[in-house]
């Protein structure tokens, strides 16, 4: 399917997060690891390269932080810190030189006798088969430089107790579980143009590993997530074939598996959206825009779960981006219901604008903001329509409501007086509630007085999507013009206080303000 001509000519490129840690097991495992910074891949139609190259799936490669749509990856592209192992309870402890040597000795399966009890069919003999091609593939890694040659010997180290826990016992779940981590992390460790063991293979075998597990385990959300994972990173490998679509299709249904079992894990949930996003790129044109609005629930659903999610803020401006260019491509809204394009581009960077005043130290953050900064109402970040009672009335009779224009900076949401749109005067500095400036009333929330802000429903305000922010002073109540308005107003208020409550609210204020 051909792409679209972008409008702005580069698009932003979202991040993904890491895999999960194994939890503690009997068996030896790798320590947690800390969160990578985001590394860069190429992204679908509804991304941006911030720098330099065309709209049509531009590679992105910011040594800083940049992440694959699902990318298992650390930072940089280097392998992810060097994993320790635990040693078993009850054994002794092994030393560095010990292992090695160990490994040295042992790196060739021992063969079967002749007579062995076992026939090739039996299944304790496949199973020893899988278990010996799974290592020969590990055996096979050389990392790329002595750093990923000391982590491949550990990594190898731990695979061998993994396989040998298997063999005294085949339902040991913990134990496929974290040997499928290894085999995902010695995927990582593989150098980009060698050829023995491929990836593929190792990561393959992972997902035979994940497969397993949860066939044991069904409860094991942390093997869907990264099987997931694993299984994104076979897809990225196939472009936009009918091969990479399905495999996009199941690891979407892993996420939707691991949600189920984990519904508070943020980083699921933009891992999802980033495999819808890449869905929607390779499915025929009629599907593509319910895919996209589903990858945007995802997103929102994570922020909602952290609001200062970095990375899941960032992924909603790309893809509310890629939804305006597709938008603009095929002739703008369809009926006025719809979101315009440049309404879409203004969410957009609403929340690269987010990203980036909560990580300004993010170069791919500073790249995406360059291009879409001209698209905020500057000097606000948000500018639209609410329905608000008489300024200093928590409850007014419905006919004593007006439609009018509102203003959001790093500071405050500002009500504008009448036929004056957008010519709000500095001195109107009243609180929420009771802001007055002389003969004119307009309602005022400070940002540092918000206690909550939430969607709500009350016989007491007039049909419609009903806005609650409470107030230090009160509460104060708005109607949206409709529910996908309602959202970005929630998402654009949440985040600028969030942004405060970090301490970041100057860099906001560069932001719009300039």
């Amino acid at each position: 399917m051909s792409e679209p001509e972008s409008h702005n000519e580069l698009q932003p490129t979202p991040e993904s997060e890491p895999k999960h840690e194994p939890d503690p097991q009997p068996e030896p495992e790798l320590e947690p690891e800390p969160e990578p910074e985001p590394v860069a891949i190429e992204q679908a139609q509804s991304q941006l390269e911030p720098e330099s190259g065309s709209g049509s799936d531009p590679p992105v490669n910011d040594a800083d932080l940049k992440e694959t749509a699902i990318n298992s990856n650390d930072a940089d592209n280097n392998a992810s810190p060097q994993p320790q192992l635990r040693k078993d309870e009850g054994s002794r402890t092994f030393t560095m030189r010990e292992l090695l040597h160990g490994l040295k000795n042992d790196s060739e399966p021992e063969k079967e006798d002749a007579s062995s009890p076992y026939s090739q069919d039996s299944p304790q003999q496949q199973h020893t088969d899988q278990n010996n091609a799974a290592m020969e593939l590990i055996n096979s890694v050389v990392g790329v430089d002595e750093e990923g040659r000391s982590r491949q010997r550990i990594l190898t180290f731990a695979a061998r107790r993994y396989a040998a826990a298997i063999e005294r016992n085949p339902e040991d779940y913990d134990a496929l579980y974290n040997w499928a981590l290894v085999l995902q992390e010695s995927a990582d460790n593989v150098s980009p143009d060698s050829t023995s063991p491929s990836k593929d293979a190792l990561l393959e075998e992972a997902c035979k590993k994940y497969d397993e597990a949860t066939h044991l385990c069904p409860t094991l959300h942390d093997a869907y997530y990264n099987w997931a994972i694993a299984i994104s990173d076979r897809a990225k490998m196939r472009g936009r074939t009918k091969e990479a679509e399905e495999l996009w299709k199941q690891a979407t249904g892993n996420y939707v598996k691991a949600v189920q079992l984990n519904w508070n894990s943020p980083q699921a949930l933009n891992n999802w959206g980033l495999a819808l996003q890449e869905l929607s790129a390779i499915v025929p044109a009629r599907e593509k825009q319910k895919i996209v609005r589903t990858a945007i629930s995802k997103f929102r659903a994570a922020i909602q779960l952290q609001f200062d999610f970095h990375r899941a803020i960032y992924n909603l401006g790309t893809v509310l981006y890629g939804l305006a260019e597709d938008t603009l491509r095929t002739g703008g809204s369809v009926n006025a219901q719809e979101v315009s394009p440049n309404e879409l581009y203004s969410q957009s960077a609403i929340y690269i604008a987010a990203a980036h005043a909560l990580k300004p130290n993010y170069s791919v953050y500073s790249s995406a903001l360059r291009l879409v900064r001209s698209m905020l109402p500057l000097p606000h970040l948000k500018v639209g329509f609410l329905t608000a009672p008489p300024a200093g009335a928590i409850v007014a009779p419905h006919n004593d409501w007006k439609r009018s224009e509102f203003l959001l900076d790093h500071e405050k949401l500002q009500q504008v007086p009448r036929g004056d749109h957008r010519q709000v005067s500095q001195s109107l500095s009243t609180r929420s509630g009771d802001g007055m400036n002389g003969d004119k009333k307009t309602i005022k929330v400070d940002i540092a007085d918000i206690v909550s802000v939430s969607a709500c429903a009350d016989l007491t305000l007039p049909p419609g999507a009903g806005l609650c922010i409470d107030t230090v002073h009160g509460s104060v109540y708005l109607v949206a013009d409709s529910w996908e308005s309602l959202d970005g107003w929630l998402d654009a208020i949440r985040l600028v206080y969030t942004i405060y409550v970090r301490g970041k609210s100057d860099v906001l204020a560069g932001i719009i303000t300039g």
